[in-house]
């Protein structure tokens, strides 16, 4: 196995970050045909992915991969983003994966090791993973069931980073400056509620999309190892003063208005959210670059008229989080299923090598807004980016912050990661208080 000693440090820090206690999912069947979503015969292989986004590019890849190797064809389907989480599950436990496995790498990856559903790619895929910053690629490195390290997932899209996306025409209206600290964006809330605005939109119903404010808050007031002591299982890491203020912040902005008394019906899925923004509904909204392309295709003269502006997630005075840490996801990533036949992945490990980052797809990327994470891509976004700056901004946000935060929901193990979600919707509803929260929340841990 041929491994940098760059990467062998980078693998042993991530080791840190994902070696949780997994629940067993079964699995080991052989795969069937290709309507079954496993991958069939001779080099033919499956792909699962998601809708929206950067679905274009993947479809183009698939399509210029496919018109170049008749004999290694891949095949894929595509799912909306909360019906694909529990569907890959389900699949990936039941040796019924598709041979390529959309993921989000954190405690779900960890899983898939830990009961031998994906392959190590350590090796074969060396020359993508030299490619790609250490800090996104990092991430699909896992203990394996041996007690080893490998890598069982590279990235496979763009960067994304949690972003606070905002109409400006309607700032201006207001009166209100971008914020750059918790108590500006209180007074902004305010200032825009007293305009009939909607401050934030946020997309209640889909509840992951709440994930972001305590993730962000608890960062900014504790640090990112707040986080890691859950994510190690600790007990009553939950408990931590950091986690019980960000969530009496969070009602104190759901007290202020913040979001308006319906955002219980607002799903993300279908965009609900970001469209309140463009129409002028809402003012902001807190959400990951993946939505970018979204504002590009639906609302194009929105963006290029210069309304639609993007920040950092505000600081917290006094807190001990560097304000230029960030949370979402580093990328998406692509795990080849342990369950396919070898010339199936054969044909996904040249796919990841030779088409996930080719010079084609990395130009598509750039021209829907998406922004990879590659080395020395400085130039190539320079020459691709607009007026407004957007890409250079991401990437560099990227580049720089000291820490890049998973989301919760994939970091954590899929049944510690229901209950967050569930209890934290709670607390945007005003159902529980932030004290019922953290012993719901600790009852998970051990």
């Amino acid at each position: 196995m041929r491994r940098s000693a760059a990467r062998r440090s980078l693998a042993v820090l991530v080791t840190g970050v994902l070696a949780v206690s997994v629940a067993a999912c079964g699995g080991g069947a052989q795969p069937g045909g290709p309507d079954g979503g496993s991958s069939g015969g001779g080099g033919e292989a499956t792909a699962w992915a998601l809708t929206g986004g950067s679905e274009s590019v993947f479809r183009s890849s698939f399509e210029r991969w496919n018109g170049a190797n008749p004999d290694a064809q891949i095949s894929s389907e595509w799912f909306a983003n909360d019906a694909y989480k529990e569907k890959i599950r389900t699949a990936v436990g039941s040796g019924n994966a598709p041979t390529l496995i959309f993921s989000w790498a954190g405690g779900t990856l960890a899983d898939y090791v830990a009961n031998d559903s994906v392959v190590d790619l350590s090796e074969d895929a060396a020359p993508l993973l030299d490619r790609i910053l250490p800090s996104v690629a990092s991430n699909g490195s896992v203990v394996d069931p041996s007690g080893g390290e490998g890598w069982y997932a590279v990235p496979n899209n763009q960067s994304q980073p949690v972003l606070l996306y905002f109409n400006q025409e309607l700032f201006d209206q207001a009166g209100v400056s971008v914020p750059t600290t918790y108590d500006e964006l209180l007074d902004a809330v305010e200032k825009l509620s007293a305009q009939g605005v909607t401050p934030i939109a946020l997309a209640g119903q889909s509840k992951w999309p709440e994930l972001m404010y305590i993730q962000y808050l608890t960062d900014r007031i504790g640090g990112p190892e707040v986080f890691q002591r859950i994510v190690n299982g600790e007990p009553d890491a939950w408990s931590d003063p950091a986690v019980l203020e960000a969530l009496t912040k969070i009602q104190e902005l759901v007290d202020a208005g913040a979001f308006g008394d319906s955002f219980g019906s607002v799903a993300a899925d279908a965009g609900a959210d970001t469209a309140l923004v463009h129409t002028g509904k809402a003012a902001m909204v807190l959400q990951g670059s993946w939505v970018y392309p979204d504002f590009l295709n639906n609302a194009p003269e929105f963006v290029e008229s210069g309304k639609l502006g993007f920040a950092n997630f505000p600081a917290v005075e006094g807190g001990q989080g560097d304000p230029a840490n960030i949370v979402g996801n580093p990328a998406n990533f692509w795990s080849v299923s342990a369950s396919a036949s070898p010339e199936a992945q054969k044909t996904a490990v040249d796919y990841l090598v030779e088409e996930t980052y080719s010079d084609e797809a990395v130009d598509e990327f750039l021209s829907v807004g998406a922004v990879p994470p590659l080395i020395g891509l400085e130039d190539k976004i320079a020459e691709a980016d607009d007026d407004s700056g957007y890409l250079s901004f991401v990437y560099n946000t990227v580049k720089v912050a000291p820490h890049f935060q998973l989301s919760w929901d994939q970091a954590l193990p899929a049944d510690q990661a229901q209950a967050l979600l569930d209890n934290l919707s709670q607390v945007f509803l005003k159902q529980i208080s932030p004290e019922q929260f953290v012993d719901a929340m600790n009852a998970t841990l051990g």
